[in-house]
């Protein structure tokens, strides 16, 4: 791969530009603590909110009034006062970072292009009235757009009728040439009738979006894809990656100032007394293994900070990292994840896109894991690294033991709820193709696989999943979200394939 091809921070430590500076092992803020609430990572979503309305004049013997059940300056500050007061149970029931800027107001093609905010990140357009002109000047406000139109909350919209494949994107191509339609950021999809709940996860997903395109990563060893090379240049291209590449050459003489450090390897041991007084933690491999790990743990954060970054990903995280830490990267990464930032083992830009867009609009840790055959409507899922709070709060019961394939270092084996709901998706390698589906945790066996391991059963027509194996990488994450996803995989240019759960 030609890294000139696409943004790539190369970090060389014979070139001299790696900077060490000195650890802070004594320093209170820099010892993990377990006890510090989950971090929801993300830049607020800002929102637009416009009221689009033209109200009627009466003309004697014509027909001088469409749709809609605003007819006064009264109906208008009533619905004004109505959507404040929506506007503001919807950031109280947000999960997220979300922001509502000054309200705009738009009878004409020229007031709604003075209400344009340069930080909106989207606009929600309360379609009341207005010709199709209008709609199309309101909907280019942001790059993306939220219609709300009233059906039995009343006033009633003319938009409620008038809303069609015309001005609207589809999944479908048009039956006929529509000559003349402007193009607009809004789809189908984005049409909400009624119901502010529905408003909120398509924020939600928004939220999603916005954090994930242009994401700064760490990729310690460098970048690749499985089964994919061009993985890393199209995830730069889709989603606008910056990929700060940081070569062992830089990284191997910091992991060894830092264990000869004596502060920090006091702060290590504190850290892993810690770790194993967390309820249910059982230790079944080395101690040693747990206080290197914790050493490695703090050298991976202090770069995340030094570039700016909450995301990072290892390669030859089964090999070259073994020797010079003396552990395994897996519970470093465990512990990255379990503070709220994001950690990726393998370094692989198939699945890392999909790992950031789900951590985002879940606001919890996701478990990158390896796929099995589908086969009796169930599937097998596991890795040696997996996050322990995964529902953002609590950290679930873990056995602290080696990785699997080198029978050393420390791996957590997470055991999740049986019975937890949970969302999957699997990319069609680089391609913009992705598969969703959900699933339910059946058990937490112990075969000699990888150590944090589920039996999952899938929801829905689980024989779909056959002809998509691929010995693929897949996200998996508590809760179900395969609504947010898909919605937001379009923003992306994604075909989003989705297996429809029972109801």
């Amino acid at each position: 791969m030609n890294r000139r091809t696409f943004l790539t921070v190369t970090v060389s430590g014979s070139a001299g530009a790696f900077f060490s500076p000195p650890l802070l092992a004594n320093s209170p803020e820099c010892e993990w603590d377990p006890d510090r609430p989950f971090r929801r990572l993300g830049d607020p979503l800002r929102i637009l909110p416009v009221l689009m309305v033209v109200l009627p004049t009466a003309r004697p013997q014509t027909s001088w009034r469409s749709w809609g059940g605003l007819h006064t300056p009264a109906d208008v500050d009533r619905e004004i006062d109505r959507i404040h007061r929506e506007l503001r149970l919807l950031k109280s029931q947000a999960d997220f970072p979300l922001e509502f800027l000054p309200m705009a107001q738009a009878a004409s093609v020229e007031q709604a292009a003075a209400g344009a905010h340069p930080a909106a990140d989207a606009v929600l357009v309360y379609a009341n009235t207005g010709s199709a002109t209008l709609l199309r000047a309101c909907l280019a406000l942001a790059p993306h757009a939220v219609l709300f139109v009233r059906h039995r909350s009343g006033p009633v919209s003319y938009w409620y009728e008038a809303l069609s494949t015309r001005l609207l994107g589809s999944n479908r191509p048009p039956a006929a040439p529509n000559p003349g339609t402007e193009p607009t950021p809004a789809h189908v999809d984005d049409v909400v009738v009624d119901d502010p709940a529905e408003v909120l996860w398509r924020f939600r997903a928004l939220f999603g979006v916005k954090n994930t395109r242009k994401s700064r990563i760490l990729a310690l060893g460098g970048a690749w894809g499985k089964y994919a090379p061009d993985a890393p240049a199209k995830a730069v291209e889709r989603f606008g990656f910056q990929i700060i590449d940081v070569g062992y050459d830089a990284f191997a003489p910091r992991l060894s100032r830092a264990r000869a450090d004596t502060a920090l390897a006091a702060a290590a041991e504190r850290a892993t007394r810690r770790y194993l007084r967390l309820p249910r933690t059982r230790l079944a491999t080395d101690r040693q293994f747990l206080v290197n790990a914790f050493i490695l743990h703090r050298v991976i954060r202090d770069l995340m900070a030094e570039h700016d970054t909450s995301v990072f990903t290892i390669k030859s995280c089964m090999g070259t990292i073994i020797p010079m830490s003396e552990t395994t990267a897996c519970l470093p990464l465990e512990i990255l994840n379990d503070e709220g930032l994001i950690a990726f083992c393998e370094s692989d830009f198939v699945i890392l896109p999909a790992g950031l867009l789900v951590r985002h609009i879940a606001g919890k840790p996701v478990f990158l894991h390896n796929s099995t055959f589908p086969h009796a409507g169930q599937v097998t899922c596991a890795h040696c690294t997996c996050p322990r709070r995964l529902d953002g709060r609590r950290y679930a019961p873990a056995q602290i033991v080696t990785h699997f394939e080198s029978d050393y270092g420390a791996a957590p084996k997470v055991d999740m709820p049986l019975g937890q709901r949970v969302s999957f998706v699997d990319p069609e390698f680089s391609t913009p193709r992705w598969l969703g589906f959900a699933g339910r945790v059946r058990a937490n066996p112990s075969y000699d696989i990888c150590r944090s391991q589920q039996d999952v059963e899938i929801l829905g027509n689980w024989r779909r999943l056959i002809p998509e194996v691929r010995d693929s990488h897949w996200i998996m994450v508590y809760g179900d979200v395969l609504r947010e996803i898909g919605y937001a995989a379009r923003k992306f240019g994604l075909d989003w394939d989705a297996i429809p759960a029972p109801a």
